[in-house]
C-alpha cells in the first residue's frame, strides 16, 4: 500500500503544528459579546458528527438550528485528527470538533481562540469530569466546549466469534479464529499514528515487564517494543482504515472479521442487519473527547457561539449520543431523549470514564522527568510501516 501525496501533506502539517509554542496561542483576545448572526458557519467535523437528516430522517439537529438562528450550516467531514489539523492551519473555518490528539496542537500552534465560557450559557451543564480537561483547558483558559466522548472498541464478526473475543490479540498477533481459519488478511487497523497507542495498551498487559504505565508516554525501549508489534500487524493487515464510511463497506464486501472502530461504523452495520457486534476487551480501550474549538480567524463568530450553545442542548447531545453510540458531555442528556432511551448512556459507556486512555498528543517530556517519544517520531514511523509490506 502507498501513501498518495494529499496524505503525506496532511501527515507534514499536523508535525509542524506542534513545533509552535503554546504562547502563539495566547495573543488573541476572547469574545466578550455576542452580536447578530453572520449568516453562516463552517465546522469541520467527525463523519456523523453533524447530522441534517440526509442519512436518517430521525437524527437531524442542523435544521432547527437554522431557522432560529439564520446560520446556515456548512460542514467539511474530516477522517483523522491529522486531516483537522491540517484544515483548520489552512483556514476558512469557523469551528472544528477535535478530538485530544488534535487539540492541544490547535492551540500550541496559534490556530484557536479562548472560549469566553459566559457567553455559553449551557457551559454550567457540561459535565464536571469534562469541564476543566487537559485536552482542552491550558492554565485555567478553555480552547474548546465539550461535544462526546467514547471508547474506540473492537468490532468483530458474530458468525466467526460466537462468543465476544476478550482481548485485542486478535487483531495484533497471528492465530486461527474460531471459525477453523487464520486472522491473516481478515483485520484491520486504523490509519493514523495515534493507533500505536493502542498497541501500547495492549502490550501494557501483555508485556509487563515494558513497565508501560500511560500508552502516550513511551520511552525509547517501550516504544521499540510497541513498533516491533505494529510491523508484525502489518503482515495481517490488508488495509487500514480512517474513513468511517468506508470501513463499513469494507466490513460488507471484504471479508473483514475484527477491527478497531468506533461505534458509530458498529451503529450503521447492525442497522443494515450485518453479523457485527463489539466489545471492549480485557485491556481496556482508547478513547476519544472531542471539544468544538473556534478558529482564531473566524469570519462567523457570532454564529460559532450561536453554534456552541445549542451543540449543549440536551436534545442535540442525546441525539448525537444515540446515533454516533457516544457518550454526551451533558449528562442531564441521558434521561428523557426517545432516540437514547435511558440506559443509553450507560450502555455507551458512561460509567467508563476512568478505564479509558484518551488521547492525547505524546511529547518528550513526559511524567517522572523522562524523556519520551513525540509525536514526530509516531508520525514518520506509522506512515513507514503501513506504506511497507
Amino acid at each position: 500500500m502507498k501513501f498518495d501525496s494529499y496524505k503525506r501533506v496532511i501527515f507534514s502539517v499536523a508535525v509542524l503544528a506542534i513545533a509552535f509554542t503554546v504562547a502563539c496561542g495566547k495573543k488573541e483576545t476572547k469574545v466578550s459579546e455576542i452580536g447578530q448572526g453572520e449568516g453562516e458557519v463552517s465546522i469541520v467535523a467527525w463523519p456523523g458528527y453533524i447530522e441534517r437528516g440526509e442519512t436518517d430522517k430521525g437524527y437531524d439537529w442542523v435544521t432547527e438550528f437554522e431557522k432560529s438562528s439564520g446560520c446556515k450550516v456548512n460542514v467539511k467531514t474530516a477522517a483523522t485528527s491529522d486531516e483537522m489539523v491540517a484544515l483548520m492551519n489552512e483556514g476558512g473555518f469557523d469551528l472544528v470538533t477535535a478530538s485530544g490528539d488534535a487539540s492541544l496542537r490547535l492551540v500550541a500552534g496559534g490556530k484557536v481562540q479562548e472560549i469566553n465560557t459566559d457567553l455559553v450559557p449551557s457551559w454550567k451543564n457540561v459535565d464536571s469530569r469534562l469541564q476543566n480537561a487537559p485536552w482542552h483547558t491550558v492554565e485555567g483558559k478553555h480552547f474548546g466546549v465539550p461535544y462526546q466522548w467514547g471508547p474506540n472498541v473492537l468490532m468483530y464478526n458474530t458468525k466467526v466469534f460466537k462468543k465476544a473475543p476478550t482481548s485485542w490479540n486478535v487483531v495484533f498477533e497471528e492465530q486461527v479464529l474460531p471459525d477453523g481459519k487464520s486472522n491473516k488478511g481478515r483485520v484491520q487497523a486504523f490509519d493514523g499514528p495515534i493507533y500505536i497507542a493502542d498497541a501500547a495498551l495492549y502490550l501494557k498487559q501483555a508485556k509487563p515487564e515494558l513497565g508501560i504505565q500511560d500508552p502516550y508516554e513511551l520511552d525509547e525501549k517501550q516504544y521499540t517494543a510497541v513498533i516491533e508489534l505494529l510491523k508484525k500487524q502489518r503482515q495481517l493487515v490488508p488495509k487500514y482504515w480512517h474513513d468511517a464510511m468506508v470501513q463499513v463497506d469494507d466490513f460488507k464486501k471484504e471479508g473483514l472479521v475484527a477491527s478497531s472502530t468506533w461505534p458509530f461504523q458498529v451503529n450503521l452495520l447492525v442497522s443494515e442487519k450485518q453479523p457485527v457486534a463489539s466489545v471492549v476487551p480485557q485491556e481496556g480501550a482508547t478513547g476519544w473527547a472531542d471539544s468544538t474549538m473556534l478558529h482564531k480567524d473566524s469570519k462567523h463568530v457570532n454564529c460559532a457561539y450561536k453554534w456552541l450553545e445549542h451543540s449543549l442542548s440536551p436534545k442535540v447531545q442525546g441525539d448525537l449520543a444515540s446515533w454516533f453510540g457516544s457518550v454526551p458531555s451533558v449528562p442531564s442528556a441521558c434521561k428523557g431523549n426517545a432516540l437514547l432511551g435511558d440506559t443509553g448512556c450507560a450502555v455507551n459507556g458512561f460509567n467508563n470514564f476512568e478505564k479509558i486512555s484518551f488521547w492525547r498528543t505524546p511529547k518528550e517530556d513526559c511524567s517522572g522527568g523522562r524523556k519520551c517519544i513525540p509525536y514526530k517520531k509516531w508520525a514518520e514511523d506509522y506512515i513507514s510501516i503501513i506504506g511497507s509490506k
